[in-house]
């Protein structure tokens, strides 16, 4: 059972790379390179041919990006286990979010568009990488509300599914944060609530046999390539779960409060029960 109270503020154990895994990092690095900017090369020559023919339905370019997700957890040698079936069709999906590895796990699986701030699309690398895979660019500004509003109607009309992190922010992989609701009004539009299904996603990090319940957690001012250097070098990882719970219609709940509350009650259920079965997991502080 998680803290009542969590410290953002709070660090993970020092994680030093030894000699056997810089030899990791020097095999792995290169086929991590390889395999993302070679796809994101890939995606951008296709998407010349895919945008005047079908515009913002991308029938084809999302299964490059589904690719190269599944072949880096593979480079990183970190497996995965799925529960539950993720929903068909046009909608809605919410998740924890602890780390950056959340966008290559659950773009691994099914092809979904990332809803992110705006200040992401700025950010060197990872802004190029979400502009050329679709992500949705929102300003968190109430003032902005029918603007969003306009534009998950119009991605969701492609038949394209969005996923959230209501917590808005990262985590130490331990916990879920209480979900923000503000992003939810969208979804009451009256072209949307009748029709607008939203699935709950718990991704559950199992640390490594012996390490710290931290490992993969992804927080405050802990750095990308630090993180991605742990990631490479380490020499037998724990393991990822995917719990995809039933999804839920929009128009079950008398707003965004409830809806938001339902969701995270689903996604905290199935990041409890997942941690309580491994004892690895008990060590978090």
């Amino acid at each position: 059972m998680q803290p009542p109270v969590w410290d953002p503020a709070t660090t993970a154990p020092a994680y030093r790379v030894t000699g056997p895994g810089w030899l990791r990092v020097a095999v792995r690095a290169p086929l991590m390179a390889l395999v993302n900017f070679g796809g994101l090369l890939l995606l951008l020559a296709l998407r010349v041919i895919e945008r005047p023919l079908f515009g913002a339905a991308r029938p084809i370019t999302p299964y490059i990006t589904q690719a190269v997700c599944r072949l880096s957890l593979r480079i990183m040698r970190l497996p995965m286990t799925i529960k539950g079936k993720p929903m068909r069709g046009q909608g809605v999906v919410v998740a924890n979010h602890s780390s950056w590895l959340d966008i290559y796990v659950l773009n691994s699986r099914k092809n979904i568009y990332f809803v992110s701030k705006a200040e992401v699309a700025n950010w060197p690398g990872i802004g190029w990488l979400a502009r050329a895979t679709g992500t949705v660019f929102i300003k968190r500004d109430p003032r902005e509300a029918k603007a969003q509003t306009a534009l998950f109607r119009e991605r969701l009309g492609q038949g394209h599914r969005l996923l959230f992190f209501p917590e808005g922010t990262s985590t130490d992989a331990t916990r879920v944060l209480p979900f923000k609701p503000t992003l939810f009004q969208a979804f009451f539009d009256e072209s949307l609530r009748d029709t607008l299904r939203v699935q709950a996603v718990s991704v559950v990090y199992h640390a490594p046999m012996g390490e710290d319940a931290r490992y993969y957690g992804w927080w405050g001012d802990m750095e990308f390539a630090s993180s991605l250097l742990k990631m490479l070098s380490t020499r037998r990882h724990g393991r990822i779960e995917l719990v995809y719970h039933a999804p839920v219609r929009v128009d079950d709940f008398s707003g965004r409060k409830p809806l938001a509350l339902a969701l995270e009650a689903q996604v905290r259920q199935g990041m409890e029960a997942a941690r309580a079965k491994d004892p690895s997991d008990q060590s978090a502080s």
